[in-house]
């Protein structure tokens, strides 16, 4: 059975899409979804499945979702190993000090052309970026809301992102750590 973290876009942001946690935990043990275990009310999950086609089951959550709450969010779903792996390759150790200035940014794949000499113009002087495979990393000391590089990764990347400061990506790996033993 595979540990899998779901990361939901767009809900309980400013009054849209609202979705309680709890309504989450009970939609996904409806779609036979076990051990499942959400993180503050921003939509990151843990939960395991025997279903091996990731793709398919992200499909099916989104559709669950608008189904019971009319609304269709975008959700990427990692196995446990692909989140450990992002958080063994972070660029930028030194950052994992302050939670809130280091990102990671998970991709629906790899970007095929993205536009890293816009990002280099738009940070600023303390700000760090690395793109590794499917995560951008980005350490942004003077905050992400200051941040004008943050504002454009995923126009400059070219493929939809999901970004998750460091706080959460280390309860996630913590938690799916738990379900798995």
């Amino acid at each position: 059975m595979d540990t899998v973290i779901a990361l939901l876009r767009g809900i309980n942001v400013g009054g849209n899409n609202k979705l309680p946690m709890r309504d989450l935990v009970s939609i996904l043990v409806e779609m036979g979804l076990q051990n499942v275990q959400t993180y503050i009310q921003s939509g990151n999950v843990v939960f395991q499945t025997e279903r091996t086609h990731l793709p398919v089951l992200a499909e099916e959550m989104s559709a669950a979702i608008e189904s019971s709450h009319g609304f269709r969010p975008k959700l990427m779903l990692l196995r446990l190993m692909e989140l450990e792996t992002a958080v063994t390759r972070n660029p930028f150790p030194e950052a994992t000090e302050d939670h809130k200035t280091l990102h990671f940014y998970f991709l629906e794949s790899v970007p095929p052309h993205p536009d890293l000499a816009l990002l280099t113009t738009l940070k600023t002087e303390r700000e760090q970026f690395q793109l590794l495979d499917m995560v951008f990393y980005l350490h942004a000391p003077d905050g992400i809301g200051r941040s004008k590089l943050a504002e454009k990764v995923e126009r400059a990347l070219g493929v939809a992102a999901t970004a998750r400061n460091w706080r959460t990506v280390s309860k996630m790996v913590e938690m799916g750590t738990a379900v798995t033993h």
